[in-house]
């Protein structure tokens, strides 16, 4: 069906191309015949028709253009699929309980990455695993374990997810073509996670840590309330870049029962 709706920037609307891509995405992921699958942001339907094609038992998609939205319900006519025109940022997650667990495949917008992401770790309880395309960039600060560009982020979603890096997509596999790369991740909520005491804290105490990078230890805590003295002085002279998750769990322990 011919449209003219167009693509809306303020929306980061780069609808996906490939078919290729599409079956990387869908092969990623097991979908049975009781399978619950959400999309977020499914524009013209290209990946959704496609999963459509897939025995399971429901598909779940969240558009934030009721243009696109409308397209959907006038082009598409299957009863495992439901259509809410809404943003997935200010949707309620109740409903998702009743059909968990639930598998995630989407092209997310680029600019609202790092809130959907925040949202599916406080609701990881609901997801299986998921497939999603976000900017290269993003994807390597979330799979970064040293060095340049490893920090709070790739610390935060290693710490609750597992994470497989997918194909490298150009942008002429879109249209219209975004200005970066973009990579397809893998990703799997962690069935144990350690609990980490004071866990919010611990995670702004992390954010202190990796403030100036380039700046050692010593210099991003001294501006904050810890007892510097609890920390060993080998701990101080290096870099948040230098240190593991389980380094930043050891000093922890050691600033919380100062």
């Amino acid at each position: 069906m011919q449209t003219k709706i167009r693509k809306k920037k303020k929306y980061g609307q780069h609808f996906l191309r490939n078919v290729n891509v599409i079956h990387e995405i869908i092969d990623a992921v097991l979908l049975t015949k009781n399978s619950s699958v959400f999309e977020i942001g499914p524009g013209d339907g290209f990946l959704t028709n496609a999963i459509l094609k897939e025995d399971i038992a429901r598909l779940w998609v969240f558009e934030i253009d009721e243009e696109w939205a409308e397209y959907l319900q006038q082009t598409i006519d299957n009863q495992k699929l439901t259509i809410f025109q809404e943003n997935f940022l200010d949707i309620d997650f109740a409903p998702f309980e009743q059909f968990k667990p639930w598998i995630l495949l989407a092209n997310l917008p680029y600019q609202v990455t790092f809130p959907i992401l925040h949202l599916l770790h406080k609701h990881r309880h609901l997801l299986k695993e998921g497939v999603i395309m976000v900017q290269e960039e993003v994807a390597q600060k979330i799979l970064k374990t040293s060095g340049r560009g490893y920090g709070f982020i790739s610390l935060f979603f290693q710490y609750y997810f597992e994470w497989k890096k997918l194909s490298k997509i150009p942008p002429t596999d879109f249209d219209p073509p975004p200005k970066v790369f973009s990579r397809l991740l893998y990703f799997k909520p962690k069935k144990e996670v350690p609990k980490i005491p004071n866990e919010q804290e611990f995670w702004t105490f992390i954010k202190i840590c990796f403030k100036q990078p380039r700046r050692t230890l010593r210099n991003n805590l001294t501006q904050a309330h810890y007892d510097l003295t609890k920390i060993p002085e080998k701990y101080l002279l290096l870099r948040a870049q230098q240190l593991k998750i389980t380094d930043f769990v050891i000093l922890w322990g050691l600033l919380r029962n100062a």
